[in-house]
């Protein structure tokens, strides 16, 4: 069922890097052949969300924020076979055709035929969205912080009615995130020792992932004493505070990697996940995992564009990657965490700490802040 009618909608738009974030009134056009226009129901916050309104990968502006988040389907494109109006859907910056090269390897969820994009428009090269008849750029084609959103329909994955829609919305970028860099990218062996850099939704999801894959040892690392925690309630076995490690010269402070190895009797982890975006902390990562069978994920993101690494950690056999979406592919890997969470397999209440209506998100980045915050929730 296709729709011919703009609507008028609210949106949280970011006009610019050092910009604060507004509640806007704006269009949102009909779906085209392909695509897909959701009524938004829930939506939260990520450090993604962030980082992209402040330029990253790419200064793209004015922009709607948010690409996490679930909906319901209002209209269809007239090529669209697979939705129909009123299905529960979430829409994804990833895609999957399921017959490129990339589809058929186990080596990357990357689809070559849908692929990440980070140009602010959908796959034809236009916006669906403006504002006083000016473009308006789609967040990695999702664009979730707005009351109505238009998706190619080959980015859209159903959820199945019995899944709690909160729980959908978390489980559409930063848990998944770091469950699937645990389980599916690096697969954790059962009975190997795991660090986690920063504790926040990503990084409390890999420590998930490693707990269901059956790590023996999870090192929790945060320099906020209440997510210690959070940690342990997903299945941390130990609790790393770089500050209370720190001495008053910093002459004797001791380097993250050393408190790893320091829990794992001088040998580092088999399995160091990054979730922080900080860069310094990737050569930490790589340093904390052992040395000639060691790996390092960096699953965090952030704004620094280069990373400093050193040679001697990588020439003595460890190894260094980077993961999109955990390495999850969107219409195989998706519907296996919205089970796992429909059946209790995986524990997703735990992230919830702040609820807030989309006129309040431009609040968002405060709260964020606040010691006790893991997941916002928006209530559309």
């Amino acid at each position: 069922m296709s729709s011919s009618q703009v609507i008028t909608c609210k949106g949280v738009v970011c006009w610019g890097a050092e910009e604060e974030w507004k509640v806007e009134e704006i269009q949102v056009d009909p779906p085209k052949g392909s695509e897909v226009r959701m009524k938004m129901l829930f939506a939260s916050v990520c450090h993604t969300d962030v980082i992209c309104s402040r330029g990253f990968p790419f200064p793209v502006y004015p922009r709607v924020l948010g690409h996490e988040g679930v909906g319901i389907v209002e209209s269809v494109g007239e090529e669209v076979k697979e939705w129909k109006k009123g299905d529960v859907v979430i829409p994804l910056f990833l895609g999957e055709c399921g017959e490129c090269e990339n589809c058929n390897s186990e080596k990357t969820n990357l689809c070559l035929r849908h692929p990440l994009s980070f140009s602010g428009v959908l796959p034809d090269g236009t916006s669906r969205m403006s504002i006083r008849g000016q473009t308006l750029y789609h967040l990695l084609s999702c664009s979730t912080w707005s009351e109505y959103t238009v998706c190619d329909a080959n980015y859209v994955v159903k959820v199945d009615p019995g899944v709690a829609l909160p729980h959908a919305s978390f489980l559409s970028c930063g848990f998944s995130t770091g469950f699937g860099a645990a389980w599916m990218d690096s697969k954790v062996e059962s009975g190997s020792s795991v660090a986690v850099i920063g504790l926040g939704a990503v990084g409390l999801g890999a420590i998930e992932g490693a707990r269901v894959q059956g790590a023996s040892t999870i090192i929790g690392v945060d320099k906020n004493r209440m997510k210690k925690d959070k940690g342990e309630a997903f299945g941390m076995t130990h609790f790393i505070n770089p500050d209370d490690h720190e001495s008053s010269d910093n002459a004797d402070s001791k380097s993250i990697s050393q408190m790893v190895k320091d829990l794992t009797g001088g040998v580092g982890v088999d399995y160091c996940f990054e979730c922080t975006g900080v860069t310094d902390l990737i050569d930490q990562a790589l340093e904390a995992t052992k040395m000639g069978k060691g790996k390092a994920v960096v699953v965090g993101e952030g704004l620094n564009p280069f990373v400093r690494i050193s040679f001697l950690n990588l020439i003595m056999g460890r190894t260094l990657k980077g993961t999109i979406f955990g390495g999850l592919k969107s219409k195989t890997h998706l519907p296996l965490l919205l089970h796992k969470s429909k059946t209790k397999e995986i524990r997703l209440d735990e992230l919830l700490t702040h609820e807030m209506k989309l006129e309040d998100v431009p609040k968002a980045p405060e709260i964020l802040k606040q010691s006790n915050c893991v997941k916002i929730l928006i209530k559309i």
